[in-house]
């Protein structure tokens, strides 16, 4: 199993969330909005420093730690000993591990995630792509765990 096309999913799907949030930055004016799809999505330019609905706010440290752990679980998974996951899993880890990358960088270089895309139809929490890709990647992933992958949840598969 070659990780290379994963890595390029990766370095892609990061480079997309950096050059949105560049462009929020450079183009609109922090707590600002730009209509974007009427009725739908506006683009508004807020500064998170927390996680998912600006939870555990200025816990930088917690995110790095928990990143280190994740980026490790990855590399075990792909190199050293190989869970039972198919292919399209596989994609939803890297588009995981794509969004959460994207974020931390966010975190390391400004200390906070810079967030965008605000829906107008209905309340919900200002997000960006990164957290798009983290999102549809966990939801895909469970989905298909639970309905389409029966060797993982075998008890015999030897993990340690």
């Amino acid at each position: 199993m070659s990780i290379l096309p994963y890595a390029v999913f990766i370095a892609a799907v990061v480079a997309a969330d950096q050059f949105a949030k560049y462009l929020t930055v450079a183009n609109i004016p922090l707590f600002s909005d730009v209509p974007f799809i009427p009725g739908l999505l506006q683009l508004t330019y807020v500064q998170n420093t927390g996680a998912a609905f600006s939870s555990f706010q200025g816990q930088q440290w917690l995110f790095a730690v928990m990143f280190v752990i994740f980026t490790g679980v990855i590399l075990w998974e792909f190199f050293k000993k190989p869970m039972p996951f198919q292919k399209l899993e596989r994609w939803c880890i890297a588009a995981v591990y794509a969004g959460g990358l994207g974020n931390m960088i966010d975190r390391v270089r400004l200390g906070y995630v810079v967030d965008m895309i605000e829906t107008t139809f209905m309340e919900f929490p200002v997000f960006n792509v990164a957290d798009c890709f983290i999102t549809c990647g966990c939801i895909l992933l469970m989905a298909h765990l639970f309905l389409f992958n029966k060797e993982f949840w075998k008890d015999d598969k030897k993990c340690a």
